[in-house]
């Protein structure tokens, strides 16, 4: 296995650049900073980035002397949903689950308990293996990440020392 240079900054997807490797990561892998990857050349780079990110499929790692890794979102298990996907979507979110939303379907990483939930509420559910990419958070941070109110956990632009329109008990199901 050959190492090749640290890779210290992101391109986001249409860089249009040419890429000399790729990483094939699933969603979970694509949070990172720093982390020693295997291209699918089979070779070494140690991911030495500022702060932590969320990769999305088609970004690319620029090496230290300018080639670029780019990302690939690996197959994964996911739960093909189709039906009322406007009330569907309400419900994960709701959940804080990441969600890939398309025309015709919604998909979510595998879980017994969402999967049973949607079923009662009339879902089609497919169990497939396909790249997951969901929606970014949003408050620009890249995935959807828990949501808490406790002081200092999030910057998503304002501040938490004011009353801001909503009861900090969010009841969720």
């Amino acid at each position: 296995m050959s190492v090749l240079p640290p890779a210290r900054a992101l391109i986001r997807a249409g860089h249009g650049r040419k890429v000399s490797g790729r990483v094939v990561l699933s969603y979970d892998e694509r949070l990172l900073r720093r982390k020693r990857l295997t291209t699918t050349n089979d070779e070494s780079v140690l991911v030495d980035l500022p702060e932590t990110v969320s990769l999305n499929h088609g970004d690319a790692l620029q090496l230290v002397g300018g080639l670029l890794i780019e990302v690939v979102a690996a197959d994964e298990d996911v739960l093909e949903v189709m039906g009322d996907l406007p009330r569907f979507a309400w419900h994960i979110g709701n959940r804080h689950t990441p969600c890939q939303i398309e025309p015709n379907r919604l998909l979510i990483l595998r879980d017994h308990v969402l999967e049973a939930m949607l079923l009662q509420l009339g879902a089609h559910i497919h169990h497939i293996t396909a790249p997951f990419r969901p929606e970014g958070g949003a408050y620009g941070m890249g995935r959807t990440m828990g949501h808490s109110h406790a002081p200092d956990t999030h910057n998503h632009g304002h501040d938490h020392t004011h009353d801001h329109g909503h009861d900090h008990e969010h009841g969720h199901d």
